[in-house]
């Protein structure tokens, strides 16, 4: 089966974030003061090829832990659909 898997990564609460800080500053200066609180992450998006959707959870969980995401400063979401039939 092919699946459709989205990764999104963030930083953990509590560690710096300097491109966040750095654009909420810049929005300011542009005229949107209202912004606060920013973020980055990044998204991840494949294509993955497994038996099942158990089994390509437990890849994607592997993949993240191992490379996608730095498990002391990152935390991750993971959302898997079935890819449709092409």
């Amino acid at each position: 089966m092919n699946f459709d898997v989205s990764v999104l990564v963030r930083g953990v609460e509590g560690i710096a974030d300097p491109e966040g800080r750095t654009i909420e500053r810049a929005l300011g200066v542009l005229g949107f003061p209202g912004a606060s609180a920013v973020r980055v992450g990044k998204i991840i998006n494949f294509s993955l090829a497994a038996d099942d959707l158990a089994s390509a959870r437990s890849e994607v969980v592997e993949m993240c832990d191992r490379l996608l995401a730095n498990p002391v400063i990152e935390r991750y979401d993971i959302t898997i659909n079935t890819a449709p039939a092409s």
